[in-house]
């Protein structure tokens, strides 16, 4: 087996998408799979989001955007 087919192989992180409101991290692997990574405090929180701006590609890199309440549009 080739490096390349053995890197092809190789599940890898799509997508990351931040929940600020909820703390909360939510991980895609181009295989399908889901991780949900909810932190328990705000200091652990910046913790973890320091560790995915460091490692995580920008393009794959998302935010939710805050629902403002009473502001929904239909």
């Amino acid at each position: 087996m080739s490096m390349i087919t053995a890197w092809m192989d190789e599940e890898y992180l799509m997508k990351c998408v931040v929940d600020p409101l909820k703390k909360t991290f939510y991980l895609y692997s181009n295989e399908g799979d889901t991780k949900e990574v909810v932190c328990d405090n705000t200091s652990q929180f910046m913790n973890v989001l320091e560790i995915v701006r460091a490692t995580c590609p920008e393009g794959r890199l998302v935010y939710t955007e805050p629902i403002a309440s009473g502001e929904a549009s239909f």
